[in-house]
């Protein structure tokens, strides 16, 4: 039996990283659905799972939790490192840290559920106009990001790290909300090759539980 429990919703990018983190450490875990578009992760069952009410949320075999889809990569590689998700090179290190953040503190809060509904409600944007602050965030990091990505296969070097975690979810968000990606076809390359590699495939969002039918 699964000794961690993972609170994920398929298409949420912050959980697809760490289902890919898992799934590439070979750490067994079992998968919780909450519903964001129903709100389930506004509802008291989950707050008392994760007061801030947001995905995912770990949940350790005695009963702590880990919020936050950083915190959580961060204490699975040094609680797992048998399958390291950073180079023991400490520069090299630091350029796959820098990576991930240019996604997951520059692009990502942006762009979450919750901004794209407060600028949907109280600012009162079009969905045209919601749609293309979207892929302007998603533009301005991906730009750099193009720069610095290697692909030779992955993200930056022969190994699978943390930058791909947080790279490929992103970029399937560009292709989601039609993001024009051919001027990024170093990340497009990096994106195939993961998406051929079982433990990216396991965790995309098509092959998710909670994935609506249809």
């Amino acid at each position: 039996m699964a000794e961690l429990t993972l609170y994920s919703y398929y298409r949420s990018s912050a959980a697809y990283r760490v289902r890919i983190a898992l799934n590439l450490k070979g750490i067994a875990y079992q998968l919780v659905p909450v519903n964001l578009l129903d709100s389930e992760q506004q509802q008291p069952g989950y707050l008392a799972v994760n007061p801030q009410g947001l995905i995912p949320a770990l949940a350790l075999a005695n009963g702590q939790i880990i919020s936050q889809s950083m915190a959580i990569l961060e204490w699975l590689e040094t609680t797992h490192p048998e399958v390291p998700l950073l180079p023991i090179d400490q520069l090299e290190a630091a350029k796959v840290r820098s990576l991930s953040n240019m996604v997951a503190c520059d692009i990502h809060p942006l762009n979450n559920l919750r901004v794209l509904k407060y600028l949907k409600g109280p600012l009162a944007l079009s969905e045209q106009q919601s749609g293309e602050w979207y892929r302007h965030w998603i533009r301005q990091g991906f730009n750099t990001i193009e720069q610095l990505v290697t692909g030779n296969p992955f993200a930056l070097g022969a190994q699978p790290t943390l930058a791909d975690v947080l790279l490929i979810p992103q970029f399937y968000n560009a292709l989601r909300f039609d993001v024009d990606v051919t001027n990024y076809p170093v990340i497009h390359k990096i994106y195939d090759h993961c998406n051929r590699i079982a433990a990216f495939e396991k965790a995309h969002p098509d092959n998710q539980p909670d994935k609506p039918a249809g």
